[in-house]
């Protein structure tokens, strides 16, 4: 009863993440891998992204407005990077790769959350 009920509950954070990795497969995935281990392409690896150094894989060359960013990600700060990039970091290579739409957004980061 009890693993039923916290199956219930776990349901809708499970639907949004695979959302999630639908959006990030059709924007995303082009430049970002979130395998472990899997090569870094022209964006960094995102495995495990949540709650490491902004700018901080060190097996990505990041643009210096990233390597200055002297914070960790969490979810309020990717949703509004994932929102406009340059605004939160003027001159990051990213540029205006953003998700215009808040619902694609939210499910790109329990997505990324859910990847470890």
């Amino acid at each position: 009863m009890i693993r039923g009920v916290l199956l219930l509950l776990a349901l809708p954070g499970l639907a949004l993440a695979q959302q999630g990795q639908a959006v990030f497969v059709n924007h995303c995935a082009s430049c970002h891998a979130v395998e472990r281990g899997a090569p870094e392409q022209a964006g960094p690896n995102l495995a495990g992204v949540m709650g490491r150094r902004i700018g901080g894989d060190p097996a990505f060359g990041y643009s210096p407005a990233l390597e200055q960013a002297g914070a960790a990600w969490d979810r309020d700060r990717l949703l509004r990077f994932l929102a406009d990039p340059e605004e939160m970091f003027p001159g990051t290579w990213m540029g205006a790769n953003s998700l215009p739409q808040a619902a694609e957004r939210a499910a790109v980061a329990d997505y990324l959350q859910s990847v470890r």
